[in-house]
């Protein structure tokens, strides 16, 4: 089968198309036939060697698929035919810029009806993290006051729509040329955070999703009680105890598979409740390209890679 794969850590160039062997099957695992898979920024910080998850190249990079179950071994949950999604085995190696991924049948779970293999394989990962941070870690329910940093992002936006879906008000920081965006996923405000310190500006917050690092000033407009849900800093224990002491719960997320979440994001999508935005889709041979247009952090949702 054709997957992309590096043989060094560096810039986008090292990512090239191989043919390697096809998966084969463990007890319980699907064969998937991969019609898509989105790039994420994580996928660009270990391909450069930033975050080394992986070990030593040569590994093959890409989580995020959706495509069609091409074979099943015994125990798994899925016929040949059905179509699924998910992210399996993060943050372990899954190779999922690839024509096919073997993976346990449990993390992952039917396409949502409504999308293109394309749009569902946007996301996996991204919705994941913001339903992770939102709903399982920090509950939020209606009427909470939510603010969700990088909020046109691959994860913001669709906090942003999970967020809104839950009842909450929510507020977007997010540059000025992207605010008409961020308010048609719903967002009730909008912070441009180039010319306003949303630190002076905002008080007694609910909840903060905190995708930028910026604990420090997230943590000042929390109420007693609130939640700051931390992507970036989760593995700080210096913020946490901050965060705790301060009188504020700390939760820091590192997403995981999980189909039950991946169902219920499913479900709210073939509603009309999310929707994800690709904003260039590539061909498999790009990869290198949609690296570059991730990496540049000025995507606005997600690049995505077409496989079959």
């Amino acid at each position: 089968m054709r997957a992309v794969i590096q043989k060094s850590v560096g810039g986008p160039e090292v990512l090239e198309v191989a043919e390697i062997e096809r998966p084969e099957l463990l007890s319980g695992e699907v064969l998937v036939r991969v019609h898509a898979s989105s790039v994420n920024p994580v996928d660009v910080a270990v391909r450069a060697g930033a975050i080394p998850l992986l070990g030593e190249p040569p590994f093959g990079v890409g989580w995020d698929i959706s495509g069609v179950v091409e074979a099943v071994a015994p125990g798994a949950r899925y016929a040949v035919g059905e179509e699924v999604y998910g992210m399996p085995f993060f943050p372990r190696a899954a190779t999922g810029y690839a024509e096919y991924v073997a993976t346990p049948s449990r993390q992952v779970a039917r396409k949502p009806k409504s999308l293109s293999h394309v749009e569902a394989a946007a996301l996996p990962l991204a919705a994941l993290t913001a339903w992770q941070g939102l709903v399982d870690r920090a509950g939020i329910t209606a009427g909470d006051r939510v603010l969700i940093h990088r909020a046109a992002g691959g994860v913001g936006h669709l906090a942003v729509q999970i967020a809104k879906a839950r009842g909450a008000h929510v507020i977007a920081l997010a540059s000025a040329a992207k605010h008409d965006f961020v308010r048609e996923l719903g967002a009730d405000e909008v912070i441009d955070y180039r010319t306003t310190d949303y630190a002076e500006v905002l008080r007694d917050l609910d909840v903060v999703l905190d995708s930028n690092a910026d604990g420090e000033r997230s943590l000042r407009v929390l109420k007693p009680g609130g939640v700051l849900v931390s992507i970036m800093e989760h593995f700080n224990p210096e913020r946490a105890a901050q965060v705790e002491a301060a009188g504020r719960r700390f939760a820091g997320v590192s997403v995981e598979p999980d189909y039950a979440a991946l169902e219920a994001i499913a479900e709210l999508v073939d509603a009309g409740k999310i929707r994800p935005h690709v904003s260039r889709t590539l061909p498999l041979e790009e990869a290198a390209t949609a690296h570059e247009l991730v990496g540049s952090g000025q995507t606005v949702g997600k690049v995505v890679l077409a496989v079959n």
